[in-house]
């Protein structure tokens, strides 16, 4: 009867550990989204995704001219505005986009918050070159 009972525990314990990992293996979301860049301009112009979810942007660049696609806070654009890297791509959420091109990023959005997708070439960002995110519990 002892052993009856551990081994019933047992298979309580195994069938709790399954389902908790079922349950964790749910909560991993993965999602691609295309986006346009078409007029100096991102399409569609806002996100939101939830904690979590891993995406992987796939932009496309109808325009005739380079863009950036710059995914972060507020920091992480003005740290862009002001700073002097020619090229992108190694940084997840960071793309150099050449004119007529598509590329890819993937980022995983880990918090909750407000995040902005931005192009930092000479003026585009000031002409409104970005696009919000919101990233939900």
């Amino acid at each position: 009867m002892e052993a009856m009972t551990i081994a019933l525990r047992l298979g309580l314990v195994m069938a709790a550990l399954m389902l908790g990992g079922c349950a964790l293996a749910a909560e991993a979301r993965e999602a691609e989204v295309i986006v346009n860049v078409n007029h100096s301009r991102f399409d569609p112009a806002s996100f939101e995704f939830e904690t979590g979810t891993t995406v992987r942007f796939v932009i496309h660049n109808g325009d005739p001219i380079d863009h950036e696609f710059l995914l972060g806070d507020e920091a992480d654009q003005e740290r862009h505005e002001n700073g002097t890297h020619a090229e992108h791509g190694a940084i997840p959420g960071e793309v150099s986009l050449p004119a007529g091109s598509t590329q890819s990023t993937t980022y995983t959005f880990t918090e909750p918050g407000k995040l902005i997708i931005g192009c930092h070439l000479p003026a585009h960002f000031a002409y409104g070159m970005r696009a919000d995110v919101t990233v939900t519990p």
